[in-house]
């Protein structure tokens, strides 16, 4: 595994710390940011490639999202792949403007340690997985959701290896670890898979990322995106 530099840029020591700590672990570089405007002196210094910008949006404070991501990002023939904590992801529209910007993922602020370089490495070494993994269709399947004493069913609005959009008008705040159950077209028995909400709209619905996939639902995932 070849060396990167990640920068953590996080309005919480405590996540800052603790995502730098795994990143180390990992044999990983990595700088910190705690503000706008060490962030901004950290892009400027140009002492340090980044490979990767992990981007809190409250940083921006009352910026523009966009503009903010796209700050960071940079100007160049190349520039700075951008996941954004999930916690900081206020809407569905959020989300949208987000992918027209050069978003290309979320991760959970509050993940445990072991599980932040298994779901930045997708984001680090692209060319080590699959090209079609942010690949999404639009689907309505029955879907229902249980976290913690809440159990509800709902209609997905969209589907991935990555995430399902659930259409419903109680969603869970953007966090909530759930277990989800679904039935995919052709398929008698219901799916199961763990993952954390990463927006919440109560006009829309919310995205969920999956956490823990079985290869199976991988491979049953695998053949709906590709009919």
């Amino acid at each position: 595994m070849s060396v990167k530099t990640i920068l953590i840029a996080h309005q919480s020591a405590t996540v800052r710390d603790r995502f730098a700590a795994a990143l180390a672990d990992a044999r990983q570089e990595y700088v910190v940011a705690g503000t706008a405007t060490t962030l901004q002196s950290t892009l400027s210094a140009g002492m340090v490639v980044i490979d990767l910008a992990l981007l809190d949006l409250a940083l921006a404070r009352d910026a523009d999202p966009g503009a903010f991501v796209t700050e960071v990002r940079g100007g160049g023939p190349k520039p700075i792949p951008v996941v954004v904590f999930a916690g900081s992801v206020t809407s569905a529209a959020l989300v949208e403007l987000l992918a027209g910007v050069g978003v290309t993922g979320y991760v959970n602020e509050h993940a445990e340690s072991q599980r932040i370089m298994p779901s930045l490495a997708p984001h680090l070494f692209p060319d080590n997985f699959n090209r079609r993994a942010g690949t999404r269709v639009s689907v309505s399947l029955p879907i229902s959701f249980r976290a913690g004493q809440t159990i509800a069913a709902a209609q997905t609005r969209d589907i991935g290896p990555g995430g399902v959009g659930v259409r419903t008008m109680e969603p869970l705040p953007a966090g909530t670890p759930l277990q989800l159950t679904l039935k995919l077209p052709g398929e008698s028995r219901d799916l199961s898979s763990y993952g954390r909400v990463v927006w919440s709209d109560r006009r829309v619905g919310m995205g969920v990322q999956f956490d823990r996939l079985t290869a199976e639902v991988q491979a049953l995932l695998a053949e709906l995106l590709e009919e």
